[in-house]
C-alpha cells in the first residue's frame, strides 16, 4: 500500500510518498504559490529532483500536478496514480470529531465547527479537501486529527474550570496537539528503551511547540489546551495568556476582539518578545551580539519549557527518559542545555559535550545524558508522516469500501 501524506498552507501543499510494505520514502516534493499566476512543483526521488512551473489555481490541481511528476515514464516511482490507495492528512482540529476518518461531509462540518479555535489550519484544510475530492475522486483522502493521541487524558487533566454546559456543548476543553509527533515519540522511544512501560517527556519544540507527558505509549498530560495557540509560546502565536487582558488592550489600542485576537496568533511568541524575528536561529544571533530583547525572548521560551516540564515530572511521578524533538529540539543544543540546567537533584543531569556534538546514529538519534543522570535524555527526529500513512492503513483496512 502506498500513502500520500499531505501537509497543507493556504497557498502550499507539501507531501511524501511513503511505501508501506516497509514503511520506506519513496518521494517527496511541494507545490508553492498555490493560486498565483506561477507556481513551482518540486520533487525529490532518490537522487533525482525536478522543479517546474506551472498554473496551479487551488490544492486539486496541485495533487494532480504533483502525480505527474511521481509518474513521469522515465524517472517517476509510481507507474500510474491509481497505485495511490490513500492521502493522508495531519488535520488539526475535528472537535467533537478525534482520531482517524475516512474524510465525507460530516467530517467537513464538523471541522468546520472548530474554525474559530484553528483559523490558521482548519479553513485551507477544509477547502483543500474540497478541492482534492473533486479532483481525485478515485483516491480516498483520510483526516488523523492531532487530538487523537491525547483522548487517553484523564480528565482531571483536560477539564477547565468553567460552566459544565460550556464543555459539554462547546467542546471546551484542553484538547492538546501535535498527536502525530508525540505519538511517534512514544512508538519509537519504547523502542530505544526496550519496554512499553516507560514514562517519557517528548518535546516538540519548533515552530511549534509542545510538551506531552506519556505513559506506556498513552498521552497522560500535554501543554497545549482547546486551541493551538497556547501552551508554550510559539514563532508568533503567544501561548498561554490571560483573557482578561483583552479588555484593557482593547481600550488602550482601539482596536476589535478580532483584530487583538489576530495580532495574538500572529505577533506575539518569538516575534514579539524579540521585536526582531519569529526563528529562533536569528533570536539566538542577536542574542548574542548583545541584543537584549532577543535575550529576554529566549529566557521566557526556556523558562515556560522549564516550568511545564515540572509539570509533566508531576504527572507521571518522574521520568525514565525526555526527548527532544522537531527542529529546535534536534538542533537546539542552547535550548536544551538551559531547559536541562540545575536539574540534578530531579535525576536529570546533561553531559555538555555529548549535546554540543550529539553521536547520532544513522536515523539521527543520540543520547546527550551522563553516565550518572538517572533519566535517559535523547535527541530523536520525529515522523509525523509515517505515523498518519500508518494510521490510513488502519482505517482502510477496517473500512476498505
Amino acid at each position: 500500500m502506498k500513502v500520500l501524506v499531505a501537509n497543507l498552507g493556504s497557498t502550499s501543499f507539501k507531501y511524501q510518498l511513503l511505501d508501506m510494505s516497509d514503511e520506506t520514502s519513496l518521494a517527496r516534493g511541494a507545490v508553492d504559490r498555490i493560486g498565483e499566476p506561477s507556481s513551482r512543483c518540486t520533487v525529490s526521488i532518490g537522487d533525482w529532483s525536478d522543479s517546474r512551473q506551472q498554473s496551479v489555481p487551488d490544492h486539486g490541481v496541485a495533487v494532480e500536478a504533483c502525480l505527474q511528476q511521481l509518474t513521469d515514464p522515465e524517472r517517476g516511482c509510481l507507474k500510474s496514480a491509481s497505485e495511490v490507495s490513500a492521502i493522508g492528512f495531519k488535520a488539526v482540529h475535528g472537535g467533537r470529531i478525534s482520531g482517524v476518518h475516512v474524510v465525507d461531509e460530516s467530517v467537513l462540518e464538523a471541522m468546520a465547527e472548530m474554525n474559530a479555535a484553528a483559523p490558521a489550519h482548519n479553513p485551507p484544510y477544509i477547502a483543500a479537501m474540497r478541492a482534492l475530492a473533486r479532483r481525485v475522486a478515485g483516491i480516498p483522502l483520510v483526516a488523523a486529527f492531532e487530538t487523537g493521541f491525547h483522548r487517553t487524558i484523564p480528565e482531571a487533566w483536560q477539564s477547565y474550570a468553567i460552566p459544565q454546559e460550556w464543555t459539554e456543548t462547546l467542546n471546551i476543553r484542553k484538547w492538546g496537539f501535535h498527536g502525530a509527533s508525540h505519538r511517534y515519540i512514544a512508538t519509537r522511544m519504547a523502542e530505544l528503551l526496550e519496554r512499553d512501560d516507560a514514562r517519557v517527556i517528548s518535546c516538540h519544540l519548533g515552530g511549534s511547540s509542545s510538551l506531552c507527558a506519556i505513559r506506556g505509549g498513552q498521552s497522560v498530560a500535554t501543554t497545549m489546551g482547546m486551541t493551538p495557540q497556547t501552551g508554550l509560546p510559539q514563532n508568533n502565536r503567544v501561548g498561554d495568556f490571560d483573557p482578561f487582558a483583552l479588555p484593557l488592550i482593547m481600550q488602550h489600542t482601539g482596536e476589535s476582539l478580532e483584530e487583538v485576537l489576530g495580532r495574538l496568533a500572529n505577533e506575539c511568541g518569538l516575534l514579539g518578545l524579540s521585536g526582531l524575528s519569529a526563528d529562533i536561529r536569528d533570536v539566538e544571533a542577536a542574542a548574542a551580539e548583545g541584543n537584549a530583547r532577543c535575550q529576554r525572548a529566549l529566557d521566557v521560551y526556556v523558562a515556560e519549557i522549564r516550568r511545564h516540564l515540572g509539570g509533566m515530572l508531576v504527572a507521571l511521578g518522574g521520568a525514565d527518559a525526555i526527548c527532544f524533538t522537531a527542529g529546535i529540539g534536534e538542533n537546539g543544543a542552547e535550548i536544551r542545555r538551559e531547559v536541562c540546567r540545575n536539574l540534578e537533584s530531579l535525576g536529570i543531569e546533561v553531559d555538555a559535550d555529548k549535546n554540543a556534538s550529539p553521536q547520532t546514529n544513522e536515523r539521527g538519534e543520540a543520547t546527550i545524558h551522563t553516565a550518572d543522570s538517572r533519566t535517559e535524555v535523547w535527541i530523536v527526529p520525529t515522523n509525523e508522516e509515517l505515523i498518519v500513512a500508518r494510521q490510513c492503513c488502519q482505517v482502510l483496512e477496517q473500512d476498505p469500501a
